[in-house]
């Protein structure tokens, strides 16, 4: 339940788990978020980090961290963080997934950042449930674990016990999130405008994955994509590619499905939002024009196709990513 200000919070235990070779950034901000005290923002967290074999921890960024805490912090933990998981298909050890499974069986909240749901796999502690991670892990994370719902397009799933995140950035998303359900979105507020975060942002991390690099094929199909491709602000037809080829639109349908794994129009709508994506990214052009250019006819349906496919308006991929690239 959240804290109210006429009760003190009892603080709650954050305790993240680390193993080398530790990621500093997704470290760095669960320290950030529940380690630091900030003025007029009452302290409603203690932080700790715990590893398996206390000592040195190598890190990603070639230094080594003294970390005294062994797995018996995770027995006096509210929340367990793992914060990355490397290499995620190396699982943890028999010590390391019993600590994860006890801690989960007397009612600590575990949390994984990016890899640190691999972790959380190994140990059997998301079979059957919806869960994430990175974008590029994702297609690994369901190979290795059938039994986990893999859902590679949100920021974070939180079942309330099990909370997994995304890539680094969706890590701090969901770290934000937390604190808003623990203490409510005043706090979170605080908490955010401190690291000059937003408290929430829109949409998935399919905005974020790379563009799809041009497909290697036989040769067959390409002079056919290189003709679309300079003419996205045209209103092409499936019948008008087809009699371009010189085959009938249901040959070319087959052709497509086979080399591509994907229709004429979906290979087509795949261009124009990475056409979108890109002119969102590197002018101040209008909708409507962008929308002409690409050939989505409108602002209207720009907006509709461009939230379908990654899941956040172009409005919102524009704040994002032309304040990044300033």
């Amino acid at each position: 339940m959240p804290a109210t200000s006429a009760t003190p919070a009892v603080e709650h235990r954050v305790v993240a788990l680390v193993r080398p070779p530790q990621a500093t950034f997704e470290l760095g901000f669960v320290a950030e978020v529940f380690g630091i005290e900030r003025s007029g923002v009452p302290v409603r967290y203690t932080f700790g980090v715990c590893t398996e074999h206390p000592g040195p921890v190598a890190t990603l960024a070639g230094y080594d961290m003294l970390v005294p805490d062994g797995l018996a912090a995770l027995d006096r933990a509210d929340t367990v963080v793992v914060p990355g998981w490397l290499p995620p298909e190396e699982p943890p050890s028999p010590a390391v997934a019993r600590a994860l499974r006890r801690a989960h069986d007397r009612g600590a909240r575990l949390v994984s950042i990016c890899s640190g749901s691999f972790a959380l796999a190994h140990a059997g502690l998301l079979d059957g449930r919806r869960a994430t991670t990175h974008w590029a892990r994702a297609g690994q994370l369901a190979e290795l674990f059938p039994a986990v719902d893999v859902d590679p397009d949100v920021l974070y799933v939180d079942h309330g016990d099990i909370a997994t995140s995304a890539g680094s950035g969706a890590g701090i998303d969901l770290c934000l999130h937390l604190v808003r359900a623990d203490h409510g979105a005043g706090y979170a507020a605080q908490v955010a405008r401190s690291m000059v975060m937003p408290p929430h942002r829109e949409g998935g991390q399919l905005q974020f994955t790379a563009p799809p690099r041009p497909v290697q094929m036989d040769g067959s199909l390409a002079p056919l994509l290189e003709w679309m491709t300079a003419r996205l602000d045209e209103p092409l037809t499936v019948e008008e590619l087809a009699a371009h080829e010189g085959m009938s639109a249901r040959t070319l349908a087959r052709r497509f499905a086979d080399q591509l794994g994907a229709s004429p129009g979906q290979w087509l709508l795949a261009q124009r939002i990475t056409a979108t994506r890109e002119l969102l990214e590197s002018t101040d052009l209008p909708l409507e024009a962008i929308a002409r250019r690409v050939g989505l006819s409108s602002a209207t349906n720009l907006r509709r196709r461009f939230l379908r496919a990654l899941g956040t308006t172009p409005g919102a991929y524009r704040r994002a990513f032309r304040a990044g690239a300033a």
